[in-house]
């Protein structure tokens, strides 16, 4: 067991003696793009009182608007929570806003629950946990996997790194966000299994719009096609549910000019951190490579806004910034 888990099982033990073990009735929300805002609007749909910060004043006027109260600042956001969930882009704006001046770790009170939702390198969740146990705070990495989708309809599944303890007590905050919240181990673990899911899901999509693509160049109806592939041994969540043909699921971002959803640049991120995580521990993965380039390429095209699904019409020569 490392010093950092048992410190932090320690404290969750301490607040647990201390009666500490609560509802999380006032919730600090930071990061309200995509996916957070939909996140925090269910969280007030399930009574959840909330303060919550963004970078962007219009994404926090649009959580106000649902019931919300803004906040000018991660300090105050901090100062005034039981517990704070963060939703962010990158490992820089995780590590910047937990331990940065007047950033969330300094502005807590001892007891302070932290969950960070962001997707990010392990070591990122480590180094975070770190400075939080030193401050007499609780943190678990809970990164989600559902998308937009899962978002918007409170369908998501939380991977969570953290003490048991911890993951239990989250719980219910996070099924109340989502539909299932499973631990995986000691902090980081929660990324680790979500950047093996991710790095899937990018192949998969690869996957599915070159067999669509090659289909429809053969001159089989796309939608006969799609049919197969569901009911048949290729069958994936990314024909399935995201469809990357427009016009096959009105609901997807492939029918809607690829707007929303996971971006290509995001998706390139997640990559990114995967390869980096093969080449320390020497694990092969040349598909997850293969698949980095691929999504790379359609950034360096203007690209990297769209969701990842427009990875079926850059194989086609047909994308459209």
């Amino acid at each position: 067991m490392t010093v950092l888990t048992t410190l932090a099982r320690q404290i969750s033990v301490s607040s647990h003696r201390a009666g500490c073990q609560r509802n999380f009735s006032n919730v600090g929300f930071v990061g309200l793009g995509c996916m957070g805002g939909f996140m925090a609007k269910n969280l007030i749909k399930k009574g959840y009182k909330l303060l919550v910060y963004d970078i962007n004043k219009k994404a926090i006027d649009n959580v106000v608007s649902a019931g919300a109260k803004g906040a000018q600042s991660l300090a105050e956001v901090s100062q005034n929570s039981e517990v704070v969930i963060t939703m962010l882009p990158m490992n820089e704006h995780v590590l910047e806003s937990y331990t940065g001046k007047d950033g969330i770790i300094s502005s807590a009170k001892k007891g302070t629950f932290l969950v960070d939702s962001s997707t990010v390198d392990p070591s990122v969740s480590q180094t975070v946990a770190k400075e939080a146990v030193k401050h007499g705070l609780r943190f678990i990495d809970g990164p989600v996997s559902g998308g937009v989708v899962g978002a918007e309809n409170a369908t998501l599944t939380f991977m969570v790194g953290g003490s048991k303890a911890d993951y239990e007590d989250s719980k219910s905050l996070l099924e109340a966000m989502g539909s299932r919240a499973v631990h995986c181990g000691d902090i980081g673990m929660g990324q680790v299994a979500k950047m093996c899911n991710n790095m899937l899901l990018a192949i998969s999509m690869i996957g599915v719009s070159e067999a669509l693509s090659l289909g429809d160049k053969l001159g089989l109806d796309i939608k006969v096609l799609t049919d197969i592939i569901n009911t048949s041994t290729g069958r994936c969540w990314s024909c399935e549910v995201y469809h990357p043909v427009p016009g096959i699921i009105p609901s997807v971002p492939s029918s809607n000019n690829y707007e929303g959803g996971f971006s290509v640049g995001l998706v390139s991120k997640d990559l990114g951190l995967a390869n980096a995580a093969a080449t320390r521990t020497g694990s092969p993965i040349p598909l997850g490579s293969l698949s980095h380039q691929m999504y790379r390429a359609m950034c360096a095209n203007g690209l990297a806004g769209k969701d990842f699904s427009v990875v079926y019409q850059f194989l086609r020569g047909e994308a459209k910034k």
